[in-house]
């Protein structure tokens, strides 16, 4: 049996030509601490964040059709959350889960990521 602690890292691709791109996405619009990357450990590019005890790595590969894939974060205010995004993405409502508050949204590069406030 295998005990999971907590999410390490997260990894979302984006094209090539794109990374830059994903780079100023995740940092300038979402907000997210860039960190160190050991490059030279890697073939392909890429960046790596912060996300409170979690990591958010971006890689390049060839673009891939939407998918229902998607990565989801526990925030504190959903709701600030989704009224900061209005205008910058495009949003997505989810279906009603007990206990949860939620919503999605597409990065500009196909990855859906899905924000949540479990309900107290």
């Amino acid at each position: 049996m295998i005990t999971f602690k907590r999410i390490n890292h997260i990894h979302i691709a984006v094209a090539p030509d794109r990374l830059e791109e994903a780079k100023a996405f995740y940092t300038e619009v979402i907000g997210l601490e860039l960190i160190d990357r050991p490059n030279h450990l890697f073939k392909m590019p890429g960046y790596w964040f912060n996300i409170g005890d979690a990591q958010l790595h971006i890689g390049v590969e060839a673009p891939l059709p939407v998918s229902t894939r998607h990565t989801a974060f526990e925030v504190e205010d959903v709701d600030a959350a989704l009224k900061y995004l209005e205008g910058k993405v495009k949003l997505s409502e989810e279906p009603a889960v007990p206990g949860w508050r939620r919503f999605s949204f597409y990065d500009p590069f196909g990855n859906r990521i899905e924000l949540l406030q479990v309900l107290k």
